[in-house]
């Protein structure tokens, strides 16, 4: 179970547009985010290639700063070695102490063993053919394919409106996230982490005021129970019913 700590991880988010997907971004984002505050996103790519141009779209959605990079030539990466430099320049100047890239390609290698050596975390992103070395020089590895998405969702879920099915899912990573041996999890961890992925959410746009009163309307999804704190309070507790 990984613990909620989010005052610990200042996340940089680096994306090398030309080894990854941009339909998986939000999910990425989504699950990266359980790590900790995301204060750094960028994307690499040379953005005149007609392969990128559907990236549009993603850097405003997800305030993703994109990094256009030419290629000076046919042999060399160039948008692979503009992410390394931002890399290394992020790890000495800016208050990061984790970093997940999203690539597959086996020459982030290096990069990942030496943010290691510093003792900050790496996250590495990418798919099942993603290099064994870049995986293995890092601290943990997402694997893009097992990310769900809302095809395999239930009917009940399917009946709501997208932005509920948004609300949903982020229920779910929380708990995938925090829960016990029970299965439950702190309705305040699922809060916390549903405000830092969506600084823009508003409890009233459900109806209601307080984040109990969310999963008591939505109780056809969720499984709720209170316990006593040490401090004598209670707090309130779920888990996923679909």
């Amino acid at each position: 179970m990984q613990q909620s700590n989010e005052n610990d991880m200042q996340i940089a988010l680096l994306i090398d547009a030309d080894n990854a997907q941009y339909k998986n971004i939000g999910l990425l984002i989504n699950r990266v985010s359980t790590f900790g505050r995301i204060i750094i996103k960028r994307a690499y790519g040379n953005w005149t290639k007609a392969a990128l141009k559907k990236w549009d779209g993603i850097f405003n959605k997800y305030a993703i700063k994109p990094i256009h990079q030419i290629d000076y030539t046919t042999k060399k990466n160039a948008t692979d070695i503009a992410l390394i430099i931002d890399a290394m320049d992020f790890l000495y100047t800016s208050n990061c102490n984790c970093f997940a890239i999203v690539s597959g390609d086996s020459d982030f290698t290096p990069l990942a063993l030496k943010i290691r050596e510093t003792g900050s975390l790496v996250i590495g992103v990418g798919l099942k053919n993603t290099s064994k070395s870049f995986i293995n020089a890092c601290d943990t590895f997402i694997d893009l394919n097992e990310i769900e998405d809302n095809k395999g969702e239930p009917e009940q879920v399917k009946r709501l409106t997208e932005r509920e099915r948004e609300l949903i899912a982020l229920f779910r990573t929380a708990a995938e996230t925090w829960q016990d041996d029970d299965g439950f999890t702190d309705l305040g961890n699922a809060g916390n982490y549903i405000k830092r992925v969506n600084p823009d959410f508003s409890i009233k746009d459900y109806g209601v005021s307080k984040f109990s009163a969310l999963v008591e309307k939505y109780r056809n999804f969720f499984d709720t129970r209170e316990i006593k704190s040490k401090g004598g309070g209670s707090i309130i507790q779920y888990r996923m019913l679909v």
